[in-house]
């Protein structure tokens, strides 16, 4: 099994410099490369509280100060962005990080960004699905020639700087929608579940869901490739200790949902250990859910939260630290996965 570190780059106190919050970012970006996490990532909000809005300057600074992990956005909105812009952007990355970029595409979720880019529901699925379209289309093609009915037409259009990666690997992240899981399916891309709000059965329906569309579109059923995220992490030596350190952080967090108006799906810390993706427990514990979710989902990679989300700096490197000493090491025997690319070294870059 793969491991990744993936930021939202949420900032609760919106007087709070935002520099000093991307310094966290990169810290933490440096420190998963440090203990051995396999990819770092950064998703894309266009609204409060995040600080999320520009993943490839971010990953790119990233990049510059680390030579092996990958390089993921999670998500990169499709739905809101233009397919061209956003393959220059990324295409740019994948040449600066020496070809460690992975992508993760969706719709993006929140009413304020859909506002702001003048996308609505009626018509973000159809957006979503046509900017793949050309993106994928792009990455492949040196002269692409194309219409559709959200940006002007192309004719033998030339796209530059072409990838590193020929053709770079392009997740779909799905949370509830079959639309995207069946984008996905057509094709033949890996699929990352969100798994963060809710109990497992509705994830688990639509990764079984995932792989008979894989199926149906003439895929052979051993290329698919899915990943699944996680609600939250924290390991101790026991578990006693684990759940008093979390605990406080797991109410804070209930309180501030009651506080914007949202009912919590799992009210207590107990509750979401038992029936959530967090992961909270004792290094055994967690093995053993994560062989749980992964009896279920049949994931290759996993992602934890590389926030402190509450912690100290000193719990949250030692809570890092007991996850590659003595979790990984147990999932990633016991859990095969496909290799990841391996960084190229081009003129210098790595």
């Amino acid at each position: 099994m793969k491991f990744l570190l993936i930021t939202l780059i949420a900032e609760k106190d919106a007087s709070r410099p935002a520099h000093l919050r991307f310094r966290e970012v990169i810290d933490n970006a440096l420190l998963a490369e440090e203990l051995g996490f396999d990819g770092f990532g950064v998703g894309e909000r266009h609204e409060r509280p995040f600080f999320s809005s520009s993943p490839p300057v971010v990953l790119s600074h990233i990049a510059a100060l680390t030579s092996r992990i990958r390089l993921f956005t999670a998500v990169t909105t499709l739905s809101l962005l233009d397919p061209v812009r956003a393959f220059e952007d990324y295409s740019t990355l994948d040449n600066l990080s020496g070809g460690r970029l992975e992508l993760i595409i969706g719709k993006g979720n929140g009413a304020a960004q859909a506002q702001l880019f003048h996308v609505t529901a009626d018509d973000q699925w159809d957006r979503n699905r046509e900017s793949y379209e050309l993106f994928r289309q792009l990455w492949r093609s040196n002269r692409v020639t194309w219409q559709g009915r959200f940006r002007p037409s192309l004719t033998d259009a030339e796209v530059w700087p072409r990838p590193l990666q020929q053709p770079i690997r392009v997740w779909h992240g799905s949370a509830t929608s079959r639309e995207s899981v069946d984008l996905a399916a057509r094709y033949g891309d890996p699929l990352f579940s969100a798994n963060v709000t809710n109990p497992i059965e509705p994830y688990a329906e639509l990764i079984r869901y995932y792989r008979e569309r894989w199926a149906h579109y003439g895929h052979d059923p051993a290329d698919a490739l899915v990943g699944a995220g996680s609600a939250g992490y924290y390991a101790a030596r026991t578990s006693q200790e684990a759940i008093e350190t979390y605990r406080p952080l797991h109410e804070a967090r209930i309180a501030l949902f009651r506080k914007v108006g949202v009912e919590p799906v799992f009210p207590t810390l107990e509750d979401a250990i038992e029936r959530s993706s967090i992961l909270v427990g004792s290094p055994q514990q967690i093995i053993d859910k994560v062989h749980r979710y992964h009896a279920e989902f049949g994931h290759e990679v996993m992602h934890l939260h590389a926030d402190a989300d509450g912690l100290t700096d000193k719990q949250h490197r030692a809570t890092l630290e007991l996850f590659q000493s003595e979790i990984a090491p147990v999932l990633r025997r016991e859990i095969p996965s496909r290799p990841f690319p391996a960084p190229a070294t081009v003129g210098g870059l790595s």
